[in-house]
């Protein structure tokens, strides 16, 4: 499948800012299941100071906001060729061991409500997959996807224990769970092509677990699904805030405010283009 992006993310601020730096996770790479054919990204009321990859390999560009500026611009254009690999990403990569993936953080932390959620769920744990497929099961069903609920620093606990959240609660939780079973699990910050849609409100979150035998697999718990040739992987972590599309500081701002637009659509060489898109929350949270 042939996607198309263009994501602006746009920042407005209250007063001039005197400094600012903004940290950009905002380019996928081609990976398994993806290839990167062109990226470009165009800046407003910013300029490029450097780029690298962070310890997750996630490509990261650093940006410093000009002097006297009142908003920044960041816009994303691409098309990235991807493929069905049924969720699955295969052996693990990068600078971060696997034990780093069964540490909690301030936002995976099992409570009472995970724990009591992993001792409910009724299958072989020894089966690891099935395990998983169950444990998305149970989240779905006991945590309703409702926008405008949490922000990015509800944790799981809280969006368990609310019953309510967003793409990226059902993955925090599903994170904390299987953590627990001492199994390595990480955040996905990318997008999502559905049918019938192309503008979307933001990006989409989801999760991977380190399976024996099949290495890193992806989980969408939102959509009870692992990710097909409709996804495409920006970033990972070992939760949203190491995933996070744009994250900073800019001094001397005041009130900021967002605004997000995001398309995502199928390109289909010599013949119509067909509708598509997806959605989730983004920045402030996502999906």
């Amino acid at each position: 499948m042939l996607l198309t992006v263009k994501h602006t993310t746009h920042y407005s601020f209250a007063e001039k800012v005197y400094h600012g730096l903004q940290r950009l996770r905002l380019k996928p790479k081609s990976t398994h299941g993806q290839e990167v054919l062109e990226w470009r990204m165009d800046l407003v009321g910013a300029k490029p100071e450097a780029d690298y990859d962070d310890q997750h390999f996630n490509h990261t560009d650093l940006v410093s906001i000009e002097p006297g500026g009142r908003e920044v611009v960041v816009t994303c254009h691409g098309t990235v060729r991807t493929i069905d690999n049924n969720g699955v990403m295969g052996t693990h990569s990068g600078h971060m061991p696997l034990w780093c993936f069964l540490r909690p953080t301030p936002l995976t932390r099992a409570g009472n409500r995970v724990r009591q959620l992993v001792a409910s769920i009724d299958a072989d744990r020894e089966n690891t997959l099935d395990f998983l497929h169950a444990l998305t099961r149970a989240i779905g069903e006991q945590v309703e996807y409702v926008p405008g609920t949490t922000d990015a620093s509800t944790t799981a606990e809280q969006a368990l224990t609310a019953g309510q959240g967003v793409c990226q609660d059902h993955a925090h939780i599903f994170i904390s769970a299987g953590r627990l079973l001492d199994i390595p699990m990480r955040y996905v910050g990318g997008y999502l092509k559905m049918d019938g849609l192309v503008e979307q409100e933001a990006g989409h979150g989801w999760a991977e677990a380190h399976v024996p035998g099949l290495g890193w697999v992806g989980f969408d718990i939102s959509n009870a699904i692992c990710p097909d040739e409709r996804y495409i992987r920006v970033a990972t972590g070992c939760d949203y805030s190491e995933a996070a599309p744009v994250t900073g500081i800019a001094m001397g701002a005041g009130e900021t405010s967002l605004d997000v637009h995001l398309s995502v659509d199928e390109k289909l060489v010599g013949t119509q283009k067909q509708s598509s898109g997806g959605g989730g929350q983004q920045q402030a949270q996502g999906g």
